[in-house]
């Protein structure tokens, strides 16, 4: 059977399958995670791609599911770059479509989709999403088997979802408050009482602090609405299944999302400031140890924050997630898009308690937030600020890691940390370099109290909105003016000539081309040089590639050394301050004058230069053009119909030595 390229492993419900790819998954669309074994979140036919079973055109492919793995590791292969994922419940491994001896294999697939039934609990309706598997049918039409009548044949739940705003008490006047903080504090002896004798001058704050977070045994007290499901309901075998459906947390079932159950429609929508547009995840600490009173500070803190940066639909949009023992989506990117009606959205979020779990409020934001359903943009820079009250209760670095890998820009915002005599109680030390974007001091801000957080509200908001300092957006295929050195020498030949055009074409469409991401620029040399074009001159990709193909051949002699000294001056010296300048150059034969010393200049002035030799080229030009290590940076071939075949080497190394930069 043939599948689409947007089919993923896990919608297919067969264990083990030979399908036949169409051409033309070789797509970023087609997302994929995981280098070898790979996540069933992940595009079936993009992953054979990228393990290099098949090609752009299509072909047979063998798929086996297997367990799932507790981290999958991104890489770039094959023109394919697949991403990292920390976790997931189920993998796949791809191989050459032939049959395995003795095995089976279906003619037709089975899959699994998702829909929603309502759930009445008393006048609030909840979508719960329910598991339905169907057939997709290609040659015949299969007798169900109980697999699918399992499937299709759902109990009804027995549970209900209940609407915080029924639930929560809603303190209306002082005494009422009074009492509610006293009947919490029953619960949990002594502890609120020690942080709020804190705030008036003792010094029992830090003691209760220790108290708080190692006590594991504390319990919520308040109603929180979550989805309890039974083991037999609807949404449980969705999560069996491996169904998708946006806004659902199937990375780890455990975590609750108030956002269906809170939003509600814009009342206006305004542009916000457009000089500040940036996608921006708030993670807003709920644990006990907080305290009601600094609860209510950071909320109005938050408020400030969004008032200030001008939320709005052209400019800056935000969204919270609350954590403590487990993280929960209070509302995503798309709910708000006007201060006002944010600020009101803070003002009513109740505090879950727990521990302060940073590290698995990471992992959930990095798997479950920016997502084009919840709102995210792609071309805004996405922002994490974390909010902790002294510090975590577990482990943040690979979390963060993982974060950062996907581009997320991390910021942590400590209150109150940890003092002298309190520091053989923090779990990981030195959290906040392991997490932050850089160790530079720009991600982080330290608060003395919580009563001095309103202080640092315009200084984050700068900061925040210093696009070009998000250095965490930028991946290798973003963030480089790329410039290529194209020898046109007699010697190449129309032919030829051709075909290292279509070299530069392969490796330029693999970038992510505009104004603000990878730019593209071309010379051509013989004896003289001539600018194709200047990084400046073409914000597309579609309009890199046609003028790439209407570059006409020169001909005449090889002078690479006046070409690299007239690729510094024409291409080099206008490139932005926060672009990485790589030069790749394609020659055929030994310079008529030196190479070394332009090439030395380039390097001092911080050019990254690659260097591809055809035929007559000389190694030892093409090792002195090439920056160090040789090996990464220089690479020959015997004709120019080889070319193609160093393409994705070279976006390899390009990626290689851009995640291998220090993080200061």
């Amino acid at each position: 059977p043939q599948i689409d390229c947007d089919v993923k492993a896990g919608k297919i419900i067969n264990p083990e399958f030979i399908a036949k790819c169409p051409p033309g998954c070789q797509d970023v669309k087609y997302r994929v995670y995981g280098t070898d074994i790979y996540a069933s979140f992940s595009s079936v036919c993009n992953a054979a791609i990228h393990s290099g079973i098949i090609d752009n055109t299509g072909g047979k492919i063998l798929v086996q599911k297997v367990a799932g793995h507790s981290g999958y590791r991104g890489s770039f292969a094959n023109g394919v770059r697949s991403l990292s994922l920390p976790r997931w419940r189920e993998s796949f491994l791809v191989s050459e479509g032939k049959p395995r001896k003795g095995v089976t294999y279906p003619s037709t697939l089975e899959y699994s989709s998702s829909k929603s039934t309502a759930v009445k609990s008393g006048n609030d309706h909840v979508n719960v999403p329910t598991g339905d598997a169907v057939r997709k049918e290609y040659q015949i039409s299969p007798v169900p088997t109980p697999a699918t009548q399992m499937a299709t044949t759902t109990p009804t739940p027995t549970t209900t979802t209940t609407d915080p705003s029924t639930t929560v008490p809603q303190p209306t006047t002082t005494p009422a408050t009074t009492r509610t903080t006293a009947a919490v504090a029953k619960t949990r002896p002594g502890l609120h009482r020690v942080r709020d004798m804190a705030f008036r001058g003792t010094s029992t704050s830090a003691s209760n602090r220790n108290i708080v977070r190692h006590n594991t045994g504390i319990q919520r007290q308040e109603p929180v609405a979550t989805f309890q499901r039974a083991a037999g309901s609807p949404a449980h075998l969705a999560m069996e299944t491996d169904l998708w459906k946006p806004g659902l947390s199937l990375f780890d079932t455990g975590f609750s999302s108030k956002e269906e159950l809170n939003s509600k429609p814009l009342e206006s929508i305004s542009q916000g400031n457009q000089n500040c547009k940036v996608d921006l995840s708030f993670l807003m600490d709920g644990s006990w140890s907080i305290g009601k009173r600094r609860f209510q500070l950071q909320k109005r803190f938050l408020g400030n924050v969004a008032q200030a940066l001008g939320i709005g639909s052209a400019g800056p949009l935000m969204g919270i997630v609350q954590y403590g023992d487990d993280p929960s989506t209070e509302f995503n990117l798309k709910t708000y898009a006007n201060p006002k009606d944010l600020r009101n959205a803070i003002e009513k979020i109740q505090q879950k308690g727990g521990l302060s779990n940073v590290g698995k409020a990471l992992s959930f934001v990095n798997k479950n937030f920016f997502l084009d359903a919840n709102g995210n943009r792609g071309g805004a820079p996405n922002v994490v600020v974390v909010v902790v009250d002294g510090w975590p209760t577990d482990r943040v670095e690979e979390a963060s890691r993982l974060a950062r890998e996907s581009g997320i820009n991390i910021f942590f915002v400590t209150v109150e940390a940890a003092a002298q005599n309190e520091k053989q109680n923090v779990i990981e030390t030195n959290f906040v370099d392991k997490a932050v974007c850089r160790t530079n001091g720009f991600y982080s801000i330290n608060v003395p109290s919580w009563f001095s957080l309103h202080k640092v509200v315009q200084p984050l908001v700068k900061r925040v909105c210093d696009t070009e300092r998000l250095v965490c957006s930028k991946t290798c295929l973003n963030s480089a003016d790329i410039g290529f050195v194209i020898d046109g020498s007699s010697s190449v030949g129309t032919s030829n000539f051709r075909t290292v055009l279509q070299f530069v074409a392969n490796i330029s469409k693999e970038f992510e081309i505009s104004d603000t991401d990878t730019r593209v620029g071309v010379v051509q040399y013989t004896y003289e040089q001539r600018l194709e074009f200047s990084f400046d001159k073409y914000s597309t990709k579609e309009d890199v590639l046609s003028a790439i193909k209407r570059i006409n051949y020169w001909s005449g002699g090889t002078s690479t050394g006046a070409a690299i000294s007239y690729a510094s001056e024409q291409l080099f010296s206008k490139s932005k301050p926060n672009k990485r300048k790589i030069m790749i150059l394609i020659t055929d034969g030994r310079s008529y004058d030196d190479v070394s010393v332009p090439a030395m200049e380039a390097h001092r002035n911080g050019v990254i230069a690659y260097s591809i030799g055809v035929a007559w080229a000389a190694t030892d030009e093409l090792e002195a053009i090439a920056t160090d290590p040789d090996k990464e940076h220089s690479f020959f071939v015997d004709e120019f119909d080889n070319l193609y075949r160093y393409v994705n080497q070279l976006i390899q190394n390009i990626c290689t030595e851009f995640n291998s930069q220090p993080r200061n």
